[in-house]
């Protein structure tokens, strides 16, 4: 095996490339605004749906899979009962909707910005003309047209 080819230097390619390092990037900030949506949620906008609900706490909202009567789904489990936590799942939910609503502000934002500073680029000189004889497309330069042989003057 020649130096080189081996699975290491493979990885290392693969590694190395631009994309593999922005995504890592992304992944990265993406996981530090998670926290912040996270906070949002739980901390701002989860207690104004309890407000407006009379105190509805959806992290609240379980079936205990087990016997037993408990309030809460740390009560269930503290008794050792199973839970289904559709409250969290609704929390995720909203969490998921959120986000994806911020990054779609931000990403049009961006969009809207860098189109105001995006330069207008001329309008490319045209390279073809219609041959007024036989309508057929030719170069900008022909003084005859080469489908139907006719001379083309320079007004055509």
């Amino acid at each position: 095996m020649s130096k080189g080819n081996g699975f290491g230097s493979e990885f290392k390619k693969f590694i190395m490339r631009g994309n593999v390092i922005d995504l890592a990037v992304g992944v990265i900030i993406g996981g530090a605004f998670q926290a912040i949506v996270n906070s949002l949620v739980n901390d701002i906008v989860m207690p104004v749906i309890s407000l407006i609900t009379g105190g509805l706490d959806f992290n609240n909202w379980f079936i205990a899979l087990g016997e037993g009567d408990f309030a809460t789904a740390a009560d269930a489990a503290a008794a050792g009962v199973a839970t289904l936590n559709y409250g969290t799942f609704i929390s995720a939910v909203i969490n998921f909707l959120i986000m994806a609503f911020v990054i779609f502000m931000i990403v049009r934002t961006i969009n809207k910005v860098s189109d105001k500073f995006k330069k207008e680029e001329p309008e490319a000189a045209p390279t073809t003309k219609i041959c007024p004889y036989c309508k057929s497309e030719i170069s900008i330069d022909a003084t005859k047209c080469p489908h139907c042989t006719s001379d083309i003057t320079k007004e055509a």
